[in-house]
Formats: structure tokens, sequence, C-alpha cells
């Protein structure tokens, strides 16, 4: 396959997730459904009957959608090859989708990974009791102004910036009670929104930092290669391709925020100008035209999308 200097791919996150995604990817060839199948067989379950036919509920429990999402990923990517669309220069993924970037840059195998995003999600999951965190998205103020009204609403809670979506779009993350304090302080500082978001755990905070101390010792069973194609990962906006600094990130990346802007632009330094979304939904391309709109940004979730990638990436 041929490499593009100016080309790259991200997957999504949590929230991309829904009833019936890539459904009509999977007449495209073998990939898609295969790749359902091998993750099916570590799981346990039938996770393409699951994403097809739910019950939604089931779907958007963190220790499923997590298996999900990269599956769906990988799926996409795995597609993209057997086509023979080129090959990008840098890999990213958002949150989650950080461990589908490092499926199909060859760091850590498939099945490796379903499993070890299934244990992320438990970890998670157990970390927080259902119910009593919450994420919300504030639209219309600066990361400034965002981090400013956390530390107002905290009270001895947790609440913090967990996501830098896009400028004046920042994710916020903690206890619900905290959360709900910052959500209207935000309006009252003249936020345009502020959206609870539909997740089952406050992800990007210090209520995951025991959650991290789980899954480090998880984490260690597994052997990381280096990486076939950089990825700049999420905690930092670094470039690496070491499987050792790559781990280490992974592990501060479920309590530091995703920095999705840094991200993007440090892409764009490196020559990026266009990026390709591998999974269900759209999410990434969006923020992608809030950060930089002379990006082009393609997402590939049904055959029209993948016709048109295909053609767009070889120009």
């Amino acid at each position: 396959m041929r490499g593009k200097r100016n080309l790259a791919f991200v997957f999504p996150g949590q929230g991309s997730q829904g009833i019936g995604m890539l459904s009509a990817l999977a007449g495209q060839g073998a990939p898609v459904r295969d790749t359902f199948t091998e993750a099916s067989r570590v799981l346990g379950y039938d996770l393409w009957e699951l994403t097809q036919n739910g019950p939604e509920q089931e779907l958007n429990r963190t220790a499923v959608t997590q298996p999900a999402l990269l599956t769906a990923g990988v799926a996409v990517w795995r597609l993209w090859q057997s086509r023979n669309g080129p090959v990008p220069a840098l890999l990213a993924g958002h949150s989650l989708g950080e461990y589908t970037a490092l499926v199909c840059a060859g760091v850590i195998p498939f099945a490796e990974a379903v499993s070890l995003v299934q244990d992320r999600g438990r970890a998670m999951q157990s970390a927080v009791p259902e119910g009593s965190g919450l994420m919300a998205a504030i639209l219309g103020l600066d990361d400034e102004q965002v981090e400013l009204i956390c530390r107002e609403a905290a009270e001895g809670q947790v609440v913090a910036t967990a996501n830098f979506n896009a400028p004046g779009q920042v994710v916020i993350a903690g206890n619900r009670e905290a959360v709900e304090r910052a959500m209207g302080l935000a309006g009252e500082m003249g936020a345009k929104r502020a959206i609870p978001l539909s997740v089952s755990v406050p992800s990007h905070c210090a209520l995951m930092r025991e959650a991290a101390q789980a899954f480090a010792r998880r984490i260690e069973q597994v052997d990381f290669s280096n990486a076939a194609i950089p990825l700049v990962q999420n905690v930092d906006a670094v470039r690496r391709e070491s499987g050792a600094d790559i781990r280490e990130a992974l592990v501060r990346q479920l309590y530091e925020p995703v920095r999705w802007v840094d991200t993007i632009t440090g892409m764009k330094a490196e020559g990026i100008d266009t990026i390709i979304e591998s999974g269900p939904g759209k999410v990434l391309i969006g923020l992608i035209k809030r950060i930089h709109r002379d990006i082009r940004g393609f997402a590939v979730n049904d055959p029209p999308s993948l016709e048109t990638a295909l053609q767009e990436a070889d120009k």
C-alpha cells in the first residue's frame, strides 16, 4: 500500500455509538463482519447482534461501548486496507479511540485490544457509583472561563475540564452535583448551552484515578510494539512511536483531559491537510472543521462515504 504524507486517520470515542452502526458497510466485503466476529469470540457474546439490534441501554454501558467502538473503527480501517486505500502518515483517536489507533498502528493485536478496553471500561464503571458522576458540554465559552467555573463550582467535590474538543466547546466531568453547579454558572457567564452527556462514567477527571491504578496493573500484562505509523496521543498531543512511551501515556489519559484541539493543530503543523474519521458517525470531522477549517475531513461509515474518501485521499 502507498503512503500519503498529508493524510491522517482519526478514530472516535464514546458517544459515536448507535444501534445499526456500520450496517450499510457490512455488505462491502468480509472485513466488517469478520472483525466483529473476532471481537465476539473474545467478549463471549455476539457484538454484531448487540450493535445492530440493541438494547440501546446495554450498548451505552461503558464496558460494552468501548469494545464496540474499537471494533467498528478497526473494521473500517481493514475495509480501507482491502480497497488499497493510501496509508496515512499519522493516527490519533479521541479518548477510547486512541486504542483503535494503537491497533491500526500495529502496537497491540486487535484481540488483545478488545479484552483490554473491556477491562478498561469495567475499571472505569466500578470507580464511580452509577449515577453519581456526570459529564457536560459547555458551548460558547473559552477554555479559561470554563476552568474558572470548575474551580468555583467544586465546593470540595470534583469538577474539571475533561475534553478540549474545539474552540468554544469544552466538556467537563466530575461529581454530579458539582457538574450541575458548573452548568448553572456557565449559563450565568453567558454560555450558549450547557448540555449533560449520555455517558455512564465521568471520564478524564480525578474520579478516574482509582480506575487508572487498577488499569495500570492490567496494561502491564500487554506487550506493546513500536508503532508502524506514528500516533499523536490525547493526553499531551505528543507524537509517539515507542511502545513503552505509548503505554505510560495511556494510563494518564484516564484522569487527564483530552487535548483534541492541540492534537489536530499538531497534525496540521506536520503537513496534514486531509483527515479521515474511521468508525460510526462524524463527530470528529465536525470538531476538526471548527479547529482548522482548511483541513479536508471525510467520515467513513457507509458505502458512499467510503467511495468519496478513497477518491479524495488520492488527490
